[in-house]
């Protein structure tokens, strides 16, 4: 079964982010898709707004920033929060993407080789084979290339990989 939601892409490479914020834009911008998707209605603030009211630095975004920060953007009607593959994928049943979150260095992998060290993406879609789940990511682009859709598996990035759920209430 292979589910893959429509969800539009974003560079965290774009010319509207701010130069000095484009290496550790990923978690805006993975915010920023996801609010584009679950509030189409409604007016999204920028990738460069989202970096400084998620709390972004130089280094990245804390997880517990993307939620705790994500809470106040969105307010009572959602609940965002730190959840397992299943309830990822689950969600991405339902019809909303999660937030993904590669991270070799605060998960103590340092040596592991995933796909990303250290990295924020949309999760968007899934399918399951016999021995593993594909993962089906927005990659938030590079320099000078628009975000892709790629297929991630899970076995190879499972040590490093998290997942952050956000859903109405």
């Amino acid at each position: 079964m292979r589910i893959q939601l429509p969800v539009e892409g974003q560079s965290q490479y774009a010319t509207s982010v701010n130069r000095k914020y484009q290496n550790s834009a990923c978690g805006p911008t993975t915010a920023y898709v996801l609010l584009q998707y679950l509030q189409p209605e409604k007016r999204q603030k920028s990738i460069n707004q989202l970096y400084q009211l998620l709390g972004c630095t130089r280094i990245g975004l804390f997880s517990y920033r993307m939620v705790r920060n994500m809470k106040k953007i969105l307010g009572p009607s959602f609940e965002v929060r730190n959840c397992s593959l299943n309830d990822a994928l689950k969600e991405i049943e339902a019809g909303r993407p999660a937030i993904m979150k590669f991270d070799r260095y605060f998960s103590l992998h340092f040596f592991f080789k995933g796909d990303f060290n250290y990295h924020w993406v949309p999760l968007i879609g899934f399918e399951k084979t016999d021995d593993d789940i594909l993962l089906i990511i927005h990659d938030n682009g590079g320099r000078n290339r628009d975000s892709q859709i790629r297929e991630i598996s899970y076995q190879k990035n499972c040590k490093i990989v998290s997942f952050i759920r956000i859903a109405p209430k």
